[in-house]
């Protein structure tokens, strides 16, 4: 008996020409999936959030909207931490490089771009200040030095550690011939 709906050994056959999302060069995407202790991190946070908002409801129920109000907002910033956590990363497109922390994003042009390049280096092992031999991806901007340069990904960091070592490479390549593409001028 065969099914309606479209499986994945079945041919695909559409009319239309309608471009696919990653064809939009100007679309800024993440070279990588997000990595297992970010995205377990943030699901204990929203597990966290989830027993905050039910602890507003039964305060909004049995005590003063005030206090009701002040433990949803927490919630509410729980929320956002989690939100945030998982947007943390590298995302290109075709006007630059784009570094997105916890608290800040800095977004280099492709022309400003001098070089992007993997190094071997000591690195934090998942941001913190402990620091393991592992592989870099580090940019270099025109007109400034390359000493103190922060790395842009590491293979420790939330996003590679617990994965398999292919996928920083991976990554660090797809960065790597974003700028040689862009980063001509």
């Amino acid at each position: 008996m065969p099914l309606p709906f479209l499986t994945a050994d079945s041919t695909f056959d559409t009319t239309d020409d309608v471009a696919l999302p990653y064809d939009d060069r100007d679309r800024w995407r993440r070279p990588y999936r997000p990595g297992p202790w970010r995205v377990g991190a943030s699901a204990v946070l929203l597990l966290l959030a989830s027993f905050v908002l039910f602890s507003s409801v039964i305060i909004a129920a049995t005590a003063t909207p005030a206090s009701a109000a002040t433990v949803f907002g927490f919630a509410l910033v729980i929320v956002v931490a989690a939100l945030r956590l998982l947007r943390m990363g590298v995302w290109v497109s075709a006007r630059g490089v784009r570094h997105v922390t916890f608290l800040a994003t800095r977004t280099t042009a492709w022309d400003q771009v001098a070089s992007v390049r993997t190094v071997q280096q000591p690195v934090r092992w998942l941001g913190l200040p402990r620091t393991v031999q592992g592989q870099a991806l580090v940019m270099n901007r025109r007109g400034r030095s390359s000493d103190g340069q922060a790395p842009v990904l590491t293979s420790h960091n939330a996003d590679f550690l617990g994965r398999d070592p292919l996928a920083f490479d991976r990554a660090a390549d797809t960065v790597e011939a974003w700028a040689d593409e862009y980063g001509r001028a």
